[in-house]
């Protein structure tokens, strides 16, 4: 076993939190605007000890709430709140007006939960791997592609530093996928996957690849959800082993979703053609978050001739299970693990034990070797899944 501890921290989703409107006001000379604000908003705005400050233009409504605190209304009609100290990292939130959840107009879009929300990012002390830094940048292209069956779609393509330069230069490949009720905008903007790639390759801690994010149609509605609602649908902490995982254990007859095919019959061949990849299993790896976790472990189960690389961060549905995993491979454990040079399962300390750890503890009894990464002090949320990605991505194609 394998274990990694890397920095501090925590966060919870916004639906966890439990306080009510804080009495104290923050010293305005210790606040400034949130990073994910909309362009010129003051609000809301976050001071040193992690606490937001909300003002809200609401003259007719009888009660705002937001992150679970409620707000005071001023006789200008705006309502404003402070919250208590907010866990690090990056929160979805709403505002709710006389029951009726809305967008705060102060805050920028994002695409979570099936629908398009506010988001609010919470510094974290000493903490800068996924900040923008004065390095070499690579660049996120929108590739839009026609598929076999006649489909338009658009990935979004993460290349390296230097990719337009070095023409004569092919690289490795990551498929990163996102959760339910996200889609391919998710690990762009709310995970920061370039600023992660462009400081960890400017530190040399990981080799420049290729990251492509693709929308595996898991939003409600879209079809091929199976196996949770929200955003994943974790487990509590101390669920009974197995309760996230249907039963019979490791959603072991979770029925496969639409994406799995695509990623193999139109994704992978049309970065090949399109851009310089090196083509083969030794120079592919996939990963993916909660339901991206299970796609990704659907995907590489029946094709361990396309990735030799596998991550799956908070993935609480999916694991097939030693007994029948990976057509039996997982019962040959060294004949697994030298087809798969890495399998990463991660967790936030704050999810149940069977969005990871208990997967964990599973293959080292069975003998595969695994890198587990449990990030201290967080939930199911993007911080955990930022920490994954940046332990995951500087031990691929080593």
């Amino acid at each position: 076993m394998k274990r990694m501890v890397l920095v501090t921290g925590a966060i919870l989703i916004a639906a966890a939190f439990s306080w009510s409107q804080s009495t104290v006001s923050p010293d305005p000379s210790d606040t400034k605007p949130a990073s994910t604000n909309a362009p010129g908003r003051e609000y809301p705005k976050v001071d040193s000890q992690g606490r937001a400050t909300f003002r809200i233009l609401a003259p007719d409504a009888r009660s705002v709430r937001v992150l679970n605190t409620n707000l005071t209304k001023g006789p200008d009609g705006y309502w404003t709140g402070t919250t208590p100290p907010l866990d690090p990292g990056f929160h979805y939130y709403t505002i709710t007006i006389d029951g009726v959840n809305v967008a705060d107009p102060n805050s920028q879009g994002f695409f979570g939960a099936g629908n398009v929300r506010s988001g609010i990012e919470i510094p974290d002390p000493g903490v800068d791997f996924y900040d923008m830094k004065d390095v070499p940048h690579g660049e996120i292209r929108s590739r839009w592609y026609t598929t076999a069956s006649g489909e338009t779609r658009q990935a979004f393509v993460y290349t390296p530093p230097g990719y337009d330069q070095n023409t004569k230069t092919r690289y490795p490949v990551l498929y990163l996928q996102h959760g339910m009720g996200e889609d391919r905008r998710a690990w762009p903007i709310q995970g920061r996957t370039n600023w992660i790639l462009d400081n960890l390759i400017a530190e040399k801690k990981s080799v420049p690849m290729i990251v492509v994010m693709e929308d595996g149609g898991i939003t409600p509605g879209m079809g091929g959800a199976q196996g949770g609602t929200g955003r994943g649908a974790a487990p509590a902490a101390g669920a009974p082993a197995g309760a996230a995982r249907g039963g019979g254990g490791g959603g072991r007859g979770l029925a496969p979703m639409p994406f799995v095919t695509a990623v193999v019959n139109d994704v992978v061949p049309m970065i090949d053609k399109t851009y310089r990849t090196l083509p083969d299993r030794e120079h592919r790896a996939m990963a993916g978050l909660s339901l991206g976790g299970t796609q990704t472990y659907q995907i590489t189960q029946t094709n361990l001739d396309k990735f030799a690389y596998i991550g799956i961060f908070s993935a609480p549905f999916g694991f097939p299970g030693v007994e029948t995993g990976y057509d039996g491979l997982l019962k040959k454990p060294a004949e697994f693990n030298k087809q798969v040079h890495l399998f990463f399962v991660s967790m936030g300390s704050k999810e149940g034990a069977t969005t990871g750890r208990s997967i964990h503890e599973e293959l080292d009894k069975a003998g595969i070797k695994n890198v587990y990464y449990e990030s201290p002090g967080t939930a199911h949320e993007f911080q955990t899944w930022r920490r994954s990605l940046h332990g995951f991505a500087q031990q691929l194609f080593k």
